[in-house]
């Protein structure tokens, strides 16, 4: 009875593992003096990791039958390769966004994988380090909207900097007031069309550099949901002599959805590496 009084609700459970180890406590939804300190320091971590695995297969590398790490990391490298070249049609820029484009999907995905562990696992690892049973560790990176708004606008700032690099600050700068309408010999109507596709263009790059995080940020948000409410059902199995068909589904649940999750955080970083590469090949190309 005890420990029933002192277990936490379904609705504290989720609460408290979605919470962010952070310097400060945040005061509003919009605040700029926050830093989620467990985001940042897993995602270094993981993108240490990757690049240690990739400088691996680089080091152990064999011209003659290739292991089979190093045969899924060459297919891996000929995949992002083959995507560069059919959104980058300029080999020179090819040379530093198809690595970009292999960095963005090994990281991302190792960042999305985190959501495989057992979602008590680090937090109590955590808890049992600091001594605080109540301390807070999220150790998905990918979702919180910080990391991957971050991302979609280092995104966007590689496609402010190529759009300024292959047409040039004028003709980038033609580009924001000429199109998607086009102007006009008239002044008056060049100005007004010049007015509404500057606003046009700026919606534009808002909107995509927005969705380009959200969508990441949403499909693994709702994967950590659904895997915390799994647990629950374990949680409730343990505690309710009643529920004795939550311990098989719990097990049913788990398996598939963790199955399932196999192909969404692979196919969530691949999508973001696709995204990246249409960006930036847009940014080559002249409306």
């Amino acid at each position: 009875m005890a420990a029933e009084a002192n277990a936490p609700t379904a609705s504290e459970y989720i609460v408290h593992h979605l919470q962010h180890l952070q310097n400060i406590k945040q005061k509003s939804i919009i605040d700029f003096s926050v830093v989620n300190l467990d985001s940042i320091s897993v995602s270094v971590i993981l993108g240490v990791l990757g690049i240690f695995v990739m400088w691996l297969a680089a080091r152990t590398a064999t011209s003659g039958v290739p292991g089979r790490f190093q045969a899924a990391v060459e297919m891996l490298v000929e995949m992002v390769d083959n995507q560069a070249k059919a959104n980058i049609h300029n080999a020179q820029s090819r040379k530093f966004i198809a690595p970009l484009a292999l960095t963005v999907f090994v990281w991302i995905f190792l960042m999305n994988a985190m959501d495989m562990l057992p979602v008590d696992l680090l937090p109590l690892l955590w808890q049992g380090a600091t001594g605080d049973h109540h301390a807070y560790l999220r150790v998905v990176p990918t979702a919180d909207l910080s990391t991957t708004l971050g991302l979609s606008t280092a995104v966007l700032i590689l496609c402010l900097y190529y759009s300024v690099k292959i047409k040039g600050l004028g003709g980038w700068a033609h580009e924001l007031v000429s199109a998607p309408f086009g102007t006009s010999k008239n002044p008056v109507f060049a100005v007004i069309l010049g007015i509404v596709n500057l606003l046009m263009q700026i919606i534009e790059y808002v909107a995509k550099t927005v969705s380009h995080g959200m969508r990441l940020f949403g499909n693994m948000y709702a994967g950590e949901l659904v895997f915390m409410l799994i647990a629950l059902m374990g949680g409730a199995a343990a505690m309710s002599l009643s529920g004795v068909l939550l311990p098989v589904g719990h097990i049913i649940a788990g398996t598939i959805w963790a199955i399932f999750h196999i192909l969404v955080i692979t196919l969530q970083a691949f999508i973001f590496m696709m995204l990246t590469l249409i960006y930036l090949g847009q940014a080559h190309e002249a409306h």
